[in-house]
């Protein structure tokens, strides 16, 4: 697929690509309303419509990515909402049957990136995007609504899967791949061996999708 893409904007990478084929496999996408969080290039967006959504709407702080979004959506006549700011201001549109989200998630020094940074700086663990998102995902999603969300297993995702647990809903990992670091983890990988984050030497990564299944009642496990 080419992207165009403004001047710091995150650019797709093996993330994004995750992500979109985990998408591609949700059955409620075609004819659904679906949200991309953190938008970038549109790559998401683009395949939510490419996949049969009904309408897309995209978020993202940066107006550089949300032009980028409008850019490569016109070039393939892909009609979307564009939405600027924290994705907390989706709280105030219709609920959604879909929403996707590639957030920031690398551990950084300071406690939040800056420029293009802001696309996967996420403070000293990671969390400061994701949780708020885990808070605020079920409210974001129709009641059969579904919900994926990409990134490291550096970021601990099993504080995801219990945040969203703890809110009702049903949360597992629906795909996972080992990768090597980008960039942006190549720079820093001194730093995150002398962290915690990585062992000494490690230059890959594991990436997980989890999927959340919005429900009005508690998960009850199966007796057998």
């Amino acid at each position: 697929m080419v992207v165009l893409r403004a001047p710091r904007v995150y650019r797709p990478q093996a993330d994004t690509w995750l992500l979109a084929r985990t998408l591609r496999e949700v059955s409620s996408l075609p004819g659904g309303r679906v949200l991309d969080v953190c938008a970038g290039t549109g790559a998401l967006t683009m395949a939510a419509a490419a996949a049969g959504a009904g309408s897309v709407t995209a978020v993202d702080l940066s107006r550089s990515a949300l032009m980028s979004t409008w850019m490569n959506c016109r070039l393939r006549g892909i009609a979307v909402e564009l939405l600027h700011g924290d994705f907390g201001s989706a709280l105030r549109l219709p609920r959604f049957d879909v929403v996707v989200a590639n957030p920031p998630y690398v551990p950084a020094r300071r406690a939040a990136g800056r420029g293009a940074s802001l696309a996967w700086d996420a403070g000293h663990d990671g969390r400061s995007v994701l949780d708020r998102l885990c808070a605020m995902l079920p409210d974001l999603l129709t009641e059969r609504g579904v919900g994926l969300i990409v990134h490291s297993t550096l970021s601990d995702p099993e504080r995801s899967l219990s945040q969203l647990r703890g809110l009702g809903a049903n949360a597992h990992v629906a795909a996972t791949a080992t990768v090597p670091f980008g960039p942006v983890m190549r720079s820093r990988a001194g730093w995150l061996t002398a962290n915690g984050f990585i062992r000494s030497g490690q230059r890959e990564e594991e990436l997980v999708v989890i999927r959340v299944d919005r429900t009005s009642s508690p998960v009850v496990a199966d007796p057998a």
